[in-house]
């Protein structure tokens, strides 16, 4: 894989735009269902930054987008996802109010539902938080009370699809503590036709907007970081294996600010397996 220097050298060069959607949450206050209690924030679908072009590089499709930057791979009939990452600390004296959320999902990279569950650390005012979520979007995020969460934890978690119920069952487990969460739902209109490794800009404000990232200096994602077999790996209607197997079918995301298009995280190359990276806190 290229540097991440030399990729944004190339990605610079060019202008113009790749079509985006924005389903985006009314920022109203969520509905906690049964004794679940609702996240603070929600965690949208990709937002395509409208600057450059998608550019090929060493196979991998880069695009640019103002909420999300990780990996994807498209296909089809998704019905696995699994990921692992470190939780990172945040430098809540540098970035006060700030927010960055960690997860692996089906979903969302072209389409208007997100199955997905993952981590946040967040600067509630110069105070770092830390803690667990799931979300089937559009429906709102809850936490996850029973799975704590702290700074240099491992977590693994997976999304899978059943076509015998017609759900999807999120898992998160903290491999440092063994506690473990489960949720199961239908989807409605849910494509299955992507996976992702994100590290995300959630949302939202009470226009719907994005929330400022926090400084969460560097996450690491896969099997390569965690030790935890089998992550970054996804299943569909073509087979099953890690993100670096999908071939031509793989993108990387890079997080710009809307208003300027200056950076604010990049993801590294994937590892010679394929299934790990790092990515790095630019701005918020």
């Amino acid at each position: 894989m290229l540097s991440k220097t030399v990729r944004m050298s190339a990605i610079t060069l060019v202008l113009a735009v790749s079509p985006a959607f924005a389903q985006v949450w009314n920022g109203s206050a969520p509905t906690p269902a049964g004794n679940e209690t609702a996240a603070p924030r929600q965690h949208a679908p990709r937002r395509v930054y409208q600057g450059v072009p998608p550019l090929v590089v060493e196979n991998v499709t880069v695009e640019e987008s103002t909420n999300w930057s990780g990996y994807a791979v498209e296909g089809s009939s998704f019905t696995k996802a699994l990921g692992s990452w470190t939780v990172p600390s945040v430098d809540c004296s540098k970035t006060p109010n700030t927010y960055a959320a960690f997860w692996v999902g089906i979903d969302g990279w072209t389409s208007n539902t997100v199955e997905q569950t993952g981590t946040d650390s967040d600067c509630d005012g110069s105070h770092p938080s830390y803690y667990a979520w799931y979300e089937f979007y559009p429906e709102p995020s809850f936490l996850i009370s029973s799975v704590a969460v702290a700074p240099g934890d491992q977590m693994s978690a997976s999304v899978t699809y059943s076509s015998s119920t017609k759900k999807f069952t999120i898992t998160i487990k903290n491999e440092k503590t063994g506690q473990s969460y489960s949720k199961s739902a239908k989807v409605s209109g849910a494509a299955r036709s992507s996976a992702e490794w994100i590290a995300e800009a959630p949302c939202c404000t009470n226009s719907g907007g994005i929330l400022p990232l926090s400084d969460f200096g560097t996450v690491d994602l896969g099997e390569d970081y965690t030790g935890v077999s089998s992550t970054n790996y996804a299943t569909d209607s073509s087979g099953s294996g890690s993100i670096g197997s999908f071939g031509s079918k793989v993108f990387e995301s890079i997080m710009v600010k809307g208003s300027t298009g200056a950076n604010e995280a990049v993801p590294s190359g994937l590892s010679s397996d394929g299934t790990s990276f790092s990515v790095q806190w630019d701005s918020e």
